[in-house]
């Protein structure tokens, strides 16, 4: 049998210079990336861990883990970046991470409040760097952890007081705050957190999710099928610069649509995202969530995303958005608006298998940043000038 190449040429080598492929463009953006940061890792780690023993070859390594490896080693933060205990330093930092461990708005499956947790834990898995964006989150931007948020057990209203507390004061410091749920009864309290620090400036919602999440109350309280009643009740977030992506099934309550459709919100099925193509349904999105508004919060609910892919969520819901699709959109919206938040919520480690939805959490989050460098947002040469330094605290309705 003949092993050569026929004469299509289809085994053939291209020649130098010829070839055009994301592949090929990634190695070359790999070369431009500088190892600064890394190498400031590694001397920090003979600082603060000692020296390797005198038989490690590799002198780069310390005695004890301080640093990105080994990756199933260390205190888990979000990708091994730096704990800051001190929040008066949050402001030092381009990227806070948050977690708000918070499950009390649940109204079946409990068991978000180890989403923080359970995400952080395969963050570890995670390097600094994307091969196709060519991006090394280490060297181009400053990430910290700042832990959780203290949310009080089987009470929602001074939990919301909490979370409010703490997003208003990362808002504030200048910090992107990326916030990891938790239920989504939170995305009430973060929405209020930013606008505390808004002014007069104005914030459109960009809602991934299965559910419309839209009604006043759920069993007589503030639950996760409500944070954008309330939210969107808020002078600085109206409810025409809602838009709600990858909605429908049969977990979307009656009292929610009406809600959408009293109030005008903008709504796309993951049907209308397919048929209009995703370029079209982003800038749908982007038209939306940015008219008449100065920035952009994005909530990521993980169950968007179709059931067999995120099992650890507290309402699977199939025919979801495939994960390639979501985190398309997700590229096409953030590198095009003024991003002022993410939070990632109802990951349900219980319910997960081998980390799956823990570790689709982390890409959301991961590529977020990554698109965010991409188009010139971070790092922040100074605070935007939608952060107001005033803080209003009567931002939102009373509450009963």
């Amino acid at each position: 049998m003949n092993t050569t190449s026929d004469a299509s040429g289809a085994f053939d080598r291209p020649q130098a210079g010829k070839q055009d492929t994301e592949g090929q463009r990634a190695l070359e953006k790999e070369r431009a990336l500088p190892l600064t940061g890394w190498q400031q890792e590694v001397d920090q780690a003979h600082r603060f861990g000692l020296e390797a023993a005198e038989s490690i070859v590799d002198r780069r390594i310390s005695t004890f883990s301080r640093g990105e490896l080994p990756h199933y080693a260390g205190i888990n933060t979000f990708m091994k970046a730096p704990y800051i205990e001190d929040v008066n330093r949050v402001g030092e930092f381009d990227v806070a991470i948050v977690g708000v461990p918070h499950d009390s708005g649940t109204t079946y499956r409990p068991g978000t409040r180890f989403g923080p947790q359970g995400i952080r834990r395969i963050s570890a898995l995670y390097t600094p760097y994307n091969y196709e964006m060519g991006v090394d989150l280490r060297e181009q931007i400053k990430l910290c952890d700042v832990g959780d948020i203290f949310t009080i057990p089987a009470n929602n209203e001074k939990s919301f007081d909490q979370i409010s507390k703490g997003i208003a004061h990362i808002f504030a410091s200048g910090a992107f705050p990326i916030i990891l749920g938790g239920d989504h009864s939170i995305g009430f309290p973060t929405v209020r957190g930013v606008c505390r620090h808004l002014g007069d400036k104005k914030v459109g919602i960009i809602h991934f999710d299965r559910h419309v999440d839209t009604q006043e109350i759920d069993l007589d309280e503030r639950m996760h099928t409500c944070p954008w009643f309330h939210a969107t009740n808020m002078a600085n977030a109206p409810a025409k610069n809602l838009v709600q992506l990858g909605i429908g099934g049969w977990q979307v309550p009656r009292e929610g649509v009406k809600i959408c459709r009293e109030r005008g919100t903008n709504v796309l099925t993951v049907t209308d995202i397919c048929e209009m193509g995703l370029e079209a349904a982003a800038q749908f999105a982007i038209d939306r969530a940015t008219d008449g508004t100065d920035c952009v919060y994005i909530s990521f609910d993980i169950d968007c995303i179709d059931a067999g892919f995120v099992p650890g969520t507290g309402w699977p819901e199939p025919g979801g958005l495939l994960p390639r699709e979501a985190l398309k959109l997700l590229e096409l919206i953030v590198r095009q608006v003024p991003v002022c938040g993410l939070e990632l919520v109802e990951v349900s480690p219980p319910y997960d298998i081998s980390d799956m939805t823990s570790l689709m959490a982390c890409r959301v989050i991961c590529d977020t940043m990554a698109h965010l460098v991409v188009s010139g947002q971070l790092p922040r040469k100074q605070k935007p000038e939608w952060i107001s330094d005033e803080c209003n605290m009567n931002v939102d309705q009373k509450w009963r």
